[in-house]
């Protein structure tokens, strides 16, 4: 499957502005020949705690937008926008669509960002929601995620592929470019992350954005600059390194478990 990573550069609060540059950058996804385009989280406004802009409803402008995106482009998408809720707050998600424009995963950010004030705007999600594109099995997760080696732990046996979407400032850059390695070579699988670029919110974006392999290499980079990086992925590659180096059947679980029974 080739996989393509919008790095954008969103306007601050401008949700008109970013769907249309995120209808650009799935057109030249297309032209690529990418079957599944990824945008980064909170796409459509930027990270923002403004809970009296971000929210929408599930029917909104911004997953709807994903939706025609797909069928228009017979292109399955990821994306992220802050989801309103008739019960609690609002939550920071992502929704995996399919090529014919049909939700396949609605998954609410599990990790607040307590540094920049995330925990006070949005409520938690509580569980991972892996989904199929295809003979793909993937999970998406958000930006703070993927300092969490555990939550990916509770999905790896059932995917070849996760995905991060994401708005990680510069201040903490070498984090997620290390992070991201790590949790390729440590869940044995492919692991695309999408982060923006620009100034919002009183941070910079310098992107980073990165397409790595079950092995941790890299297989395309977003630099630092508004961009679209494309690279195929290969369900086979994952099942062919997890046999030649089984070392998650080494695992032990039961530590895990333990550890939350005595929390």
């Amino acid at each position: 499957m080739r996989v393509a990573a919008a790095q954008m550069n969103l306007t601050w609060h401008d949700r008109s502005a970013n769907h249309k540059k995120a209808r650009q950058m799935a057109m030249q996804a297309t032209k690529a020949g990418a079957e599944l385009l990824i945008l980064p989280e909170m796409f459509s406004t930027g990270f923002s705690m403004d809970t009296s802009i971000t929210p929408e409803a599930l029917d909104g402008v911004t997953p709807t937008l994903l939706r025609t995106l797909a069928r228009e482009l017979g292109l399955a998408i990821v994306g992220g926008f802050v989801l309103a809720r008739d019960e609690g707050g609002p939550q920071n998600v992502s929704l995996a669509v399919d090529r014919n424009g049909n939700d396949l995963a609605l998954y609410a950010k599990i990790h607040q960002i307590g540094l920049l004030g995330e925990d006070q705007s949005y409520e938690p999600g509580d569980w991972p929601v892996p989904f199929s594109i295809g003979e793909l099995n993937a999970a998406c997760f958000v930006c703070y995620d993927l300092r969490f080696p555990e939550l990916f732990r509770l999905v790896v046996d059932r995917c070849e592929l996760i995905v991060v979407i994401a708005s990680w400032p510069a201040g903490r850059q070498h984090h997620w470019d290390l992070l991201l390695r790590a949790r390729a070579a440590e869940s044995q699988c492919f692991v695309v992350g999408v982060n923006r670029v620009g100034h919002g919110g009183d941070l910079d974006f310098i992107g980073g954005s990165a397409i790595i392999d079950p092995l941790g290499q890299v297989l395309a980079h977003g630099g630092d600059k508004e961009t679209l990086i494309v690279a195929d992925i290969d369900p086979a590659k994952v099942a062919e390194v997890r046999s030649s180096m089984p070392f998650l059947k080494d695992r032990k679980p039961h530590l895990f478990k333990k550890l939350a029974d005595e929390s």
